[in-house]
């Protein structure tokens, strides 16, 4: 029987991508801002299709299906009434919504048709639709509640839901303004970091912090009631009819303007994060409790971008009802691409969930091997660095593994980059900088020298999933950095936080083979299962895809060593290659966030 390709689509908003689906199996998954190297990318995600068509071997014209994970004309009538009950303070925004809707938006189908070149069937889902499928269809439940939060889809903001087998529906929502991911990300703005990109900051930011300062303030934004729902009080917000999120009665509630994006950062800023992720937790809790009461399940699904929230997370897990929690690893836009390919094959063509469908692991990207990246060192990276790299091939895994480990003991910083790119925010092992957590001094290393990035920024640590009870109270999998919980033992400092909580990931050899034994070497030799794992880019830059990628990243940065597949490259063999100015270009081309 003939295959059925399912392409799902995310764009024009933040972090477009895309997603191809076999016959209901994940084949292909891919952020567009990899390939682009601009961050969170919202522009029509070609490379990422092109990257899973070619993954899977096939053309556009075998496609079964295009899913785009949005109805624009529902989206148009959310921005076109909003704009019009704020008349005439919407007056600027309606105009410049309008020129880029009647521009491109609002010709969704026509512009995938014409941007694909494909004339087959082209589908629509509903945002959180696509956000709960994403969610509920790569869990391995049979049945879930399920639970989106996050910023605005069409109109709905927090959508309650069940799945059961194939069927997926959403029975309970609240609507745009009323939005507990527009308040994050207003208080994200208000405290001088990026909307839409730099919420994480808060939260890292937040254990810094006392909440009580601020925690009365913070309740007056919000009228929370029993059940979860909520009310936001919009006289203290502007993104209904202005380009800043928040205006002059929230600056008046919290004691001053807003702070200048990179200007130091007071107490005030940081007991303000912490009231907002104190009230985000309580919001959480009480949506997932009512989730529980109106479909009784021992599971629970999340998505949307608040999902990514791991603090609250870690709440939900240790004080919500349910059993089971199955986060999406990329809960933000770029998952729903993943989660309108699947609502389609389930829901629409009603195919089984089946167990071997169920999430396993995230990487789903491009993969270079050993030729490939010995190709790009031999012969093309040093025309563009103007100079011959010198490297080491290792002839076997167990040699390479073995010398790794101990660079890492011996407290290098290393570039790793093996097998296929991950999907979804987070470098799992793919592409990530990794580092010896009992060595304090690579905290501030690794954030100042080689991140550029703030000091107050905790990082992630790896741990055998075996020996995760030893050395975090946490009694299960986060396989996808997804959960906070309280560190148990002393000794791993450069990944404990302030509150001395960390944002675990377990692994499984089944998940990464190569970065699992690289860790259990590592634990073999000092008897500590646990390393730093952080993204492998400098700040404002997407995780790296390329061997060119990560070479440069590298070159431009205090990384002792890079390991590509079997190489590795010393920094101090290599640095007849660095020069000041072109570290200063390599930065410069990168948005601080």
């Amino acid at each position: 029987m003939k295959p059925i390709y399912i392409l799902g689509i995310s764009c024009y908003y933040h972090d477009s991508a895309a997603v191809l689906l076999k016959d209901g199996a994940i084949i292909a998954a891919a952020h567009e801002e990899r390939f682009t190297r601009i961050k969170h990318d919202e522009a029509f995600p070609h490379r990422a299709i092109e990257f899973c068509l070619h993954e899977a071997g096939i053309t556009k014209d075998e496609l079964s299906y295009v899913v785009f994970y949005d109805k624009p004309l529902t989206k148009f009538e959310r921005i076109l009434m909003t704009t019009i009950d704020a008349w005439p303070r919407g007056y600027f925004q309606m105009l410049q919504s309008l020129t880029m809707w009647l521009s491109k938006k609002l010709w969704m189908k026509q512009q995938i048709a014409k941007d694909l070149e494909y004339d087959g069937e082209i589908l629509f889902t509903e945002h959180h639709i696509a956000h709960a499928a994403s969610a509920y269809f790569s869990s391995s439940f049979e049945d879930a509640a399920v639970v989106t939060v996050d910023g605005v889809g069409e109109w709905e903001t927090t959508t309650i839901g069940h799945g059961k087998g194939s069927d997926l529906t959403l029975t309970h929502s609240i609507h745009f303004p009323h939005s507990l991911g527009l308040l994050y990300s207003a208080v994200t703005g208000y405290l001088g970091f990026k909307v839409n990109s730099a919420e994480y900051k808060v939260m890292g930011l937040a254990p810094y912090g006392n909440p009580e300062p601020y925690l009365d303030a913070m309740w007056k934004l919000i009228d929370l009631k029993e059940d979860g729902s909520y009310k936001l009080d919009m006289k203290y917000f502007a993104y209904t009819y202005g380009f800043r999120m928040t205006n002059r009665h929230f600056h008046k509630l919290f004691g001053g303007k807003p702070r200048r994006p990179e200007s130091p950062l007071e107490q005030k800023h940081k007991d303000i994060a912490a009231a907002l992720q104190k009230v985000t937790e309580e919001v959480m809790l009480k949506i997932v409790r009512h989730a529980h009461q109106i479909h009784p399940s021992e599971n629970l699904c999340l998505a949307g971008g608040v999902a990514l929230n791991c603090v609250a997370n870690g709440r939900i897990l240790r004080e919500g009802p349910f059993k089971n929690i199955f986060i999406q690893p990329a809960s933000g836009d770029a998952g729903g691409a993943l989660g309108a390919a699947q609502y389609v094959w389930h829901t629409v063509l009603k195919n089984p969930k089946k167990p071997e469908q169920a999430m396993q692991h995230v990487y789903y990207g491009p993969a270079f091997s050993d030729d490939d990246i010995e190709h790009y060192l031999r012969d093309v990276a040093p025309k563009e660095l103007d100079g011959a790299l010198t490297w080491k091939k290792f002839p076997d895994e167990s040699s390479l593994l073995d010398h790794v480990a101990s660079l890492i003991d011996r407290e290098n910083v290393i570039g790793w980059f093996q097998g296929r790119m991950e999907f979804g925010p987070r470098s799992l092992g793919a592409r990530s900088i990794i580092a010896d957590a009992r060595n304090e001094k690579n905290w501030k290393k690794v954030n100042l020298k080689i991140k550029f990035r703030e000091s107050f920024r905790p990082f992630a640590p790896t741990v055998l999933e075996d020996r995760v009870n030893e050395w975090f109270d946490l009694d299960r999998e986060s396989p996808y950095m997804l959960l906070v919980a309280p560190v148990k033992k002393d000794g791993i400092p450069a990944v404990t936080h302030v509150d001395r909580s960390a944002r675990i990931q377990t692994i499984r050899r089944d998940q990464h083979p190569r970065y699992y034994d690289l860790i259990k070497r590592f634990a073999d030799r000092t008897g500590c299962p646990v390393i730093i794992n952080t993204s492998f880019n400098v700040r404002g830059e997407p995780i790296v895809c390329s061997p060119r990628d990560a070479l440069l990243c590298f070159l431009n940065t205090e990384m002792d060593y890079l390991v590509l597949g079997s190489i590795v490259l010393s920094k101090e063999e290599n640095k007849n290659l660095l020069k000041g100015e072109a570290r200063e270009k390599y930065l410069e081309q990168f948005a601080l966030d």
